[in-house]
């Protein structure tokens, strides 16, 4: 088991300051009440912000914890002297409540815009954006395709490193994702991995239209050091940062020790808390089911929207 000694317990934070003059756009989360809530686990309407989305309609009532789910702003919740329960839905396979800002999250049209290795060669033009990073051959390039409903739109490869550069693909004309160089091993220079460090945490801290940075962790495997380092350093630097657990279709055999994604993804959970005050957003999500795909553009939908309108 992997243990962080010297790391701070942090805020999460939901997103980047906006220049000085529009300070007030930084919102960190604070540490919730442990007041009983039940939870419609997916939504119990496609209507709405839902539209067109993939969301069965079904119920389960479990009871949480507040300070176990991520609220989105501007978003209703009990008291610290509230006896009753709070009825919200939540988004499925996640601890993202759905709120009033997730509208206009299909995806319509993507493209390809350029490919950038400093942060003030990456586009100009003010539009919000989401950054992919993680572990090399942790699946970035095929969760970018399975948002976009594209195969072949960011270069998905076997050989780990394929992605060198700040790659951004523009949405809908209106926002980005951005596909980021994977860390830790890659087929490639230890100096050219280096520098790719370098200039993937100074766009982390210098880009001023970044509305989050979704941290990809590979839930087929137990927790790995060097994820758990790299979201630590994310939440020191006060960076948004949503986690996404890919590959949670793939089941280890358990006569040889292997866990159930759901029990890596709880266990990653576990290690990390004790160093946030407020548990970050989390996903489940597959490329190959397309599991968590709606799921993703709901919760960038609702960050972005809320982004925008501050």
């Amino acid at each position: 088991m992997v243990v962080l000694l010297q790391v701070p317990r942090f805020h999460a934070s939901v997103f980047l300051t906006k220049p000085a003059s529009l300070c007030k756009t930084h919102f960190n989360l604070l540490l919730k009440p442990k007041i009983p809530i039940t939870i419609k686990s997916t939504l119990s309407t496609a209507s709405g912000p839902t539209q067109n989305l993939d969301i069965p309609v079904e119920e389960t009532h479990v009871e949480l914890s507040l300070e176990k789910l991520f609220v989105p702003p501007e978003t209703d919740v009990p008291s610290a002297g509230a006896t009753s329960s709070l009825t919200a839905r939540i988004l499925k396979g996640s601890n993202i409540v759905l709120a009033k800002y997730a509208r206009d999250a299909q995806i319509a049209q993507a493209e390809f815009v350029k490919s950038s290795v400093r942060t003030e060669d990456c586009p100009s033009d003010g539009l919000p954006e989401f950054a992919l990073v993680g572990r090399s051959n942790v699946g970035k390039s095929s969760l970018l395709n399975s948002l976009v409903r594209r195969k072949r739109l960011a270069l998905t490869s076997k050989k780990p490193g394929k992605t060198q550069c700040i790659n951004h693909f523009r949405i809908n004309d209106s926002w980005y994702l951005v596909d980021l160089p994977g860390y830790g091993y890659a087929a490639a220079p230890q100096e050219l991995r280096i520098d790719w460090e370098k200039f993937t945490k100074d766009y982390f801290l210098n880009r001023p239209t970044l509305v989050s940075v979704f941290l990809l962790i590979d839930a087929s495997i137990p927790a790995r050091k060097i994820d758990l380092e790299y979201a630590s350093w994310l939440g020191v630097n006060q960076i948004p940062m949503t986690l996404i657990f890919t590959k949670c279709d793939k089941r280890k055999k358990r006569k040889n020790g292997g866990k159930r994604p759901e029990e890596n993804v709880n266990d990653f959970q576990e290690l990390i808390q004790g160093f946030f005050q407020t548990a970050p957003p989390w996903i489940m999500t597959s490329s190959v089911t397309n599991q968590g795909r709606d799921e993703i553009l709901l919760h960038m939908a609702q960050l972005r929207n809320y982004w925008l309108k501050h």
